[in-house]
Parts: structure tokens; sequence; C-alpha cells
């Protein structure tokens, strides 16, 4: 399968795609008081947008609305998303749920985040395992988390009860920005964007790096024998980088199985390479993993 990239949806950030029913969902950062979907039979030719949550009555947040997740449990749809909360102008993680794939989502509650550790959190991931323990993924935000003087996002992981909608209360730390390619960005660092896949009795969790809005953004990964860590991160990374004077900060990842039954990842780029700002485009590439590596075999364009 042959996937030409860029695929023609721009101005967005943070893709996921979730496959029901046979159709292809990829939800995105939009930049609207809520988010888009787009939808394809073949990961290839793409319809939309379609807005399927719009911030209403029982909205916690009032903007910044940015990376949704969806899933498909206990007979509906539950988004995870985060937003700036009206109440303190802070991002938190939000939780709303449909019959419907293209929504309408509505909160679960009522203008309330679904938990609230007194930071800035973002980047909310669920990844149910072969036991169906169901753990969650997410950020404390450098916009608020210090961690030995410098501002960082770090990667947390938990657990979640069996509505997806409560998390428990043993949080630990999974990842923070150490490699050389992370710490470059002096007093701001990052390890964001959370996204986890299962081979071979193996956990490979990967994430994101750098300044969203710089050419350097870039997805690593790290590995570990239990989802709760502790997690090692690949002497490879950055796994998908820049490509000089042709693409700018990959990053913000997802992965879902083709319909060939191969694996890929669906990422952002910055739509203006010479110009790297919050518009970004989406991208897909062949993923796989060989020998305990994780190899995304990209980033392409096609020119």
């Amino acid at each position: 399968m042959k996937i030409k990239n860029p695929i023609g949806i721009t101005n967005i950030g943070d893709p996921f795609v979730m496959k029901h029913d046979g159709i292809y969902y990829l939800y995105a950062t939009s930049f609207i008081a809520g988010f888009y979907c787009w939808t394809s039979s073949d990961l290839i030719t793409w319809e939309g947008p379609i807005q399927v949550y719009t911030v209403g009555p029982r909205s916690f947040g009032y903007k910044d609305f940015w990376a949704p997740e969806v899933i498909y449990q206990n007979n509906q749809f539950i988004m995870h998303y985060s937003a700036r909360a009206t109440e303190n102008h802070s991002l938190r993680i939000g939780v709303a749920t449909s019959d419907h794939p293209l929504g309408p989502f509505v909160d679960v509650y009522d203008k309330k985040p679904m938990f609230d550790l007194g930071v800035a959190a973002i980047d909310g991931h669920v990844f149910i395992d072969d036991d169906q323990t169901r753990y969650f993924y997410f950020d404390k935000d450098c916009s608020e988390h210090i961690y030995q003087g410098n501002h960082e996002s770090h990667i947390f992981v938990t657990t979640l009860d069996e509505t997806f909608t409560t998390i428990d209360k043993d949080i630990r730390l999974v990842l923070k920005p150490e490699q050389p390619w992370e710490t470059k960005t002096g007093h701001w660092r990052w390890n964001e964007g959370a996204f986890m896949i299962k081979d071979q009795g193996r956990y490979y969790l990967m994430y994101s790096a750098g300044f969203y809005a710089s050419k350097d953004y870039a997805i690593g990964y790290a590995v570990s024998d239990h989802p709760l860590g502790p997690f090692e991160k690949s002497p490879d990374n950055p796994v998908l980088s820049f490509v000089e004077g042709k693409i700018s900060g990959p990053g913000h990842n997802s992965v879902i199985k083709g319909p060939d039954g191969n694996h890929y990842c669906v990422y952002h780029v910055h739509t203006d390479y010479q110009r790297p700002s919050e518009n970004r485009q989406v991208f897909i590439d062949h993923l796989e993993i060989k020998n305990g590596k994780l190899i995304i075999k990209g980033p392409t364009l096609d020119e």
C-alpha cells in the first residue's frame, strides 16, 4: 500500500486515527472551539472535516483544544482531550462520550476536567493490555511543571476505572527529557504525546520531544517489560526527524493498522517547512518493529 505524503489535511496538529467498522477516523487539534474529524476507508483518500466536539454547557474548557484521542469501549465512543480551563486558565484533560464516532461528543463531567492534579496536564493516551488492564499516559505540561529549575514536560502513567473516565491515585513518572536531542532546547524541555505499542511481550512507548514549532521537533521511543516501566530510551532516538530543506518538525503521532495488515505511523509536520508554526499537516508512513527496534520508514514526501 502506497500512501502519498502530504495526504491533504492541513492546519491541524496531533493527529490520532481510530478504526471502527471498516472506517478510519482521524481526529486532530483543529484550532476551533472543539475538534474536527476526517474519514477514510483506505488511509489514502480522506473526506471531511466534520466537527465532532463543540464547546457546550458542560465544557470545562474555553480554548486551546488539543490532542483528541477516541476509543470504543462499553458500547460508546470515549474522547480524551486537552483544553484550557475557564475556571483557572490552566491546561487540563477532559473526557467526553458519544454514541457515534462523528459525535456529537458531550463532556462526562459538568464543567469539570477528568481530573485535577493542581498542575497543567495534556496529551492523554489510553492503552489496554492483553489482560484488559486500562493504562492512561499523560503529560504534566512544562507551562507549569518545573523540574530542577527547568520548565519540563514529563510523561506519567496511571490506570483507569472500567468507565475510562476516572484515574487511579497511583501516578508514576515514566519519561522525562534526558537525551541530548531532548535537552538542547535549554530551560524549556519536552517529552509529550505518548503512544503505546505492544510487540512480542515488550512495550514500546513512543513520544515527541523538542518545541512543536521548531524544525527539530521529533519522535523517539522507550522500551519496557511492563506498561508501568521502567522504560529505557532507544539509543537510536530520534527515530523520525526533519529532512533539511523539505520536511520540518515531524511529531505527535499515533499508530494504526492499515487495510494491508501493516502498521502505519500517523504524525504531523509543519505545513510550511520554511516557516514552522502551529499550522501543521498530516503525514503517514510505514512502521515496523524488527529485532526489538522500532523503525518508521520516513518521513517520505511525494514531490
